[in-house]
């Protein structure tokens, strides 16, 4: 058997949420800068994210990470998240999955008791700073991107749950932030389900009524995940990141607990130097902090850092041919929900 088109990948995980790296056989992406190769898979050539996203050599509970040479001067690699619906600009789980990957897999050389690893995605240039110790990464601190809020308590008309107010935020990608109370369940394994229908649901309602356009990042202009929001008695926030189709992310979410932060800031619950416990639907935790303040094109911003590990669990090789029937992959309803259609 002929294996010299084929894709070699680690099998990562983030506090349960599925991460592939991509380590090698990837084809080349045009483009300038990794915003410029984003949006060449999301507007030119879609073929690669469609092939290691969709089934037969993906599920749905999953996200891909292409990793490729830097764009930037003095980063050790660049990264772009590929999911089912398209590429995106940044993940809060899948960079610490990446930064597991390069120093664990021996891409990057690990330096312990701590190495930096600096890398170039299209939101912006992340610093992740990795504890090391007998080979292992135990835990990684991303410095993301400058994060803010769009808009505080935007109401949002729907028809299941009358009106309902969302925070609109930036945390490396756009989220609509919605107190979970609002829709009459609490974020509980038993309610995955139906929160992810209302996530995809609300998603759809908001690219009616909601319009956001990144000052810097052309291209960035979509509400990419519903998150909603709870509290926990110790402090905590607990997290549901909803996805296309219709599915609940397993992690705390980093981007989200980001955007979740700026909100805060926005409402000055929160300054430089406080620090947040962010929990997810299966009850892994992110440590969100905001590390300083700063500007984008004239709005407040907050610098937020955020803290959590990856574990690598395996290995892959996925074979390319050419006569491979479903080269472009499928996606069926029994498994990824109603609203596979949706997908691109």
């Amino acid at each position: 058997m002929n294996w010299d088109r084929s894709l070699d990948l680690l099998l990562v995980h983030c506090q349960g949420e599925i991460g592939k790296v991509i380590v090698g056989g990837a084809p080349e992406i045009s483009g300038a800068t990794m915003l410029d190769k984003m949006n060449y898979i999301n507007t030119v050539d879609d073929s690669l994210r469609r092939f290691v996203t969709f089934e037969p050599r993906a599920s749905v509970a999953m996200s891909v990470n292409l990793v490729v040479a830097p764009t930037r001067p003095g980063a050790d690699a660049g990264f772009i998240v590929l999911q089912a619906d398209r590429a995106h600009p940044m993940s809060g789980s899948n960079c610490i999955c990446v930064v597991t990957a390069l120093l664990e897999g021996g891409r990057v050389a690990m330096r312990e008791p701590e190495t930096i690893v600096r890398l170039d995605t299209p939101a912006g240039l992340i610093v992740a700073r990795a504890i090391c110790r007998e080979g292992r990464c135990l835990s990684v601190s991303l410095d993301n991107v400058p994060s803010f809020a769009e808009a505080l308590d935007r109401v949002i008309e729907t028809p299941r749950w009358g009106r309902i107010k969302a925070d609109i935020a930036f945390g490396g990608v756009y989220y609509a932030i919605v107190d979970v109370d609002q829709i009459g369940v609490e974020i509980a394994p038993a309610n995955a389900r139906y929160l992810a229908e209302a996530g995809i649901e609300l998603k759809s309602l908001l690219a009616d009524q909601v319009a956001v356009r990144h000052p810097q990042l052309t291209g960035v202009d979509e509400i990419a995940y519903v998150m909603f929001r709870g509290s926990e008695p110790d402090g905590a926030v607990r997290t549901c990141t909803t996805l296309k189709p219709g599915r609940v992310d397993r992690s705390p979410c980093g981007t989200g607990s980001s955007a979740n932060l700026a909100t805060l800031f926005a409402r000055n619950q929160v300054s430089a130097g406080d620090r947040r416990v962010s929990r997810s639907i299966i009850g892994g935790e992110f440590i969100a902090e905001a590390i300083g303040e700063t500007e984008v094109c004239g709005r407040p911003a907050l610098l937020p850092r955020i803290t959590g590990r990856g574990w690598i669990y395996g290995r892959e090789q996925l074979r390319l041919s050419n006569d491979d029937p479903f080269r472009n992959g499928f996606a069926l309803s029994d498994s990824w929900g109603p609203r596979v259609d949706q997908l691109g």
